[in-house]
């Protein structure tokens, strides 16, 4: 380990990752965050890298050729895309240059992990990643490459045995759970709101994985609703003990902030102090069952003011080993920059007021079969939880 520094992968260019005016994916929010990261002093704290874009070979690991061959295509003639591979459609319209810049983010969430397996940084943060939707072979739900799948893929292909993902997002992991299927030695844990209320209406507790990959998908379906309370205890009825067993050498995580209260796009209400908790929860994890290694990407987050750039200021904080204090002020000249760019009010703290939202272990005090969060916990424990040794 060359000081066991964090890194922060990051390259203003990601910011070319542009659906156009009126698009949730305002990539404002990603700007944002690293003038917030810069304001705390957090790039001192941390080594700023700006890795290449991904090549072929490298999105091939995941994407199908003639799928790149369309993004190339639609990226250089953007009124040629017809909807056919999901590109040119109201999700993922294409723009001028986006395959280049697709393929920049997909850099950033492989070179984290490449930095992370040898040893050149712990842990690595690429908050412009967590594109978790693309497949194999279509763009879906604002995503074009799926750069969480490719930073899996190549820890596989470096030679890790078994790597643990855990989504977040309020939206379903869909794309990352697709890949690895039929992989046993990748572990997709996704924790969203339920798919009868959200796209992509996937991520039901009996998606489990394929033959010969049982209990590798993990599925947790959140009623509509849930708050810090019931989402950070099915988190932790989940994620610990399912890494425990299966022993990961390289966690990598999503931090989408679309489970917030005030995301436009969905409907938990989680606060940016819980986010913050189950960061510390996957940096705590990634330390107790994978020497540390961690790679923590970004990805949905449509309150691209008020939510996401603290939510992910704190994801980079945790990672760079100098956690910002919930009750911190933000920094004067930030919120002026916010107003510059969005003519909106920044917000004044780095907490929603919940420094420390309370939670009840469901381990310690059982469960209530009549309680909807306790069904959907209790389901997915059924549904995977023997096939690692578990009891439910």
């Amino acid at each position: 380990m060359s000081g066991g520094r964090a890194q922060i992968m990051w390259d203003e260019a990601v910011t070319g990752y542009d659906f156009g005016p009126g698009h949730p994916m305002d990539p404002v929010r990603l700007a944002l965050t690293m003038r917030m990261v810069e304001a705390y002093g957090l790039d001192q704290a941390a080594r700023v890298v700006a890795a290449k874009p991904a090549g072929e070979s490298t999105l091939r690991l995941v994407h199908r050729e003639d799928y790149i061959a369309a993004v190339r295509a639609a990226s250089a003639d953007p009124g040629s895309a017809d909807g056919s591979y999901g590109l040119g459609t109201p999700d993922d319209p294409a723009f001028a240059g986006m395959h280049e810049a697709s393929a920049l983010i997909a850099g950033q969430s492989v070179a984290a992990a490449e930095a992370v397996w040898s040893g050149e940084a712990l842990h690595a943060v690429n908050f412009a990643g967590g594109l978790h939707h693309a497949m194999p072979g279509s763009a879906s739900g604002f995503c074009v490459y799926n750069d969480a799948s490719l930073a899996v893929a190549r820890l596989l292909e470096l030679g890790a045995e078994r790597v643990a993902y855990v989504d977040v997002d309020v939206h379903h992991g869909d794309g990352v759970q697709a890949a690895f299927w039929e992989d046993p030695r990748v572990l997709t844990i996704s924790l969203h709101e339920h798919p009868r209320t959200l796209f992509p209406q996937t991520g039901w507790p009996e998606e489990t994985g394929a033959p010969g990959a049982e209990g590798s998908a993990v599925n947790v379906a959140l009623p509509a609703g849930t708050g810090d309370a019931g989402w950070l205890r099915a988190f932790h009825a989940v994620v610990p003990e399912l890494l425990a067993a299966f022993r990961p050498q390289v966690l990598v995580t999503q931090h989408g902030a679309d489970t917030h209260f005030e995301d436009p796009l969905a409907h938990l209400a989680v606060s940016v102090d819980a986010q913050r908790l189950v960061a510390e929860a996957c940096h705590g994890l990634a330390h107790e069952h994978a020497d540390g290694r961690w790679v923590a990407l970004g990805g949905g987050g449509y309150a691209v003011v008020d939510v996401v750039p603290r939510s992910w200021t704190h994801l980079v904080g945790i990672a760079a080993g100098r956690p910002v204090a919930p009750e911190e002020a933000v920094p004067e000249a930030w919120r002026a920059e916010v107003y510059r760019r969005t003519r909106q009010l920044g917000p004044l703290r780095m907490t929603d007021g919940r420094p420390s939202p309370e939670w009840r272990d469901f381990s310690d005090h059982g469960y209530d079969p009549a309680d909807r969060l306790d069904q959907a916990i209790l389901a997915t424990r059924r549904a995977v939880f023997p096939a690692h040794g578990l009891l439910p």
